[in-house]
């Protein structure tokens, strides 16, 4: 079982910061104070569609939105 420490993580028993760790036990996602022996399962929430911006769009996409207006010429 490999133990991955949390940075930035805070107990919620003991209040104490960067003593957090989680692993995986039988499945499931454990994560426990190395200081004061807290622990936990840890739930996390559903993936959620990222939103589309002009960061994450593919040049085949927005070629494919592209429309050419062609005007008549000025005379």
């Amino acid at each position: 079982m490999k133990k991955r420490f949390i940075a930035g993580a805070v107990c919620p028993r003991c209040a104490k910061m960067d003593k957090t760790v989680m692993y995986k036990k039988d499945g499931v996602d454990i994560r426990e104070c190395i200081s004061c022996g807290f622990s936990d399962e840890m739930h996390f929430k559903p993936v959620q569609r990222e939103l589309t911006t002009r960061v994450n769009v593919t040049e085949e996409e927005v070629q494919s939105q592209v429309q050419i207006l062609d005007f008549p010429p000025k005379k």
